[in-house]
């Protein structure tokens, strides 16, 4: 079993990775990653992929992970944004967001729980990746703490993505 398959990942992308423009294309990626936009590929192989086809020397890694984490964190602000100035009937009925009423109160449970906190900790899981950015903005949290706990979750993510290829790289090809 390969673990990074990147068949999954569209030819037209996996092309422009592997351009000279592969770094600004892995940003705009994050952008749409971190906006809950990126509808054609699983989050978790965005840098994975980019470390197979941009390079995974050390300084590819750092300014991958660098950019991942930055183009998340963009992302992250504009839907933090988006959601602070449409409210909470806008996040239910958006075809963008696709959220339920019941797993939406399940999600603001979770960040009335944990308070702050649950925004690093979203971000660095599988399957709720990025969705506390939408009770944060329902919130009255201050934006500039959200970056910082959006940019430290997302840190922490492609840092676990970017160790296990590392580790793990030669299984992946």
């Amino acid at each position: 079993m390969i673990p990074l398959q990147v068949d999954r990942m569209p030819e037209w992308l996996t092309s422009m990775l592997d351009s000279e423009l592969g770094l600004a294309v892995l940003f705009g990626i994050c952008i749409l990653e971190g906006a809950m936009l990126l509808r054609f590929m699983p989050s978790e192989l965005v840098v994975p992929g980019a470390l197979l086809l941009i390079g995974s020397s050390l300084p590819e890694v750092a300014a991958i992970v660098a950019i991942a984490v930055v183009g998340t964190t963009v992302g992250q602000l504009l839907l933090f944004f988006v959601v602070r100035r449409g409210g909470r009937e806008y996040v239910l009925q958006s075809r963008w967001l696709r959220l339920s009423e019941s797993r939406l109160d399940r999600f603001d449970g979770w960040f009335d729980r944990w308070g702050v906190i649950a925004v690093p900790v979203s971000n660095t899981l599988l399957f709720v990746r990025g969705l506390l950015t939408i009770p944060a903005g329902l919130s009255t949290m201050d934006p500039r703490t959200f970056v910082v706990l959006s940019a430290l979750g997302s840190l922490s993510f492609q840092s676990i993505l970017a160790v296990l290829y590392v580790l793990g790289g030669h299984l992946l090809v």
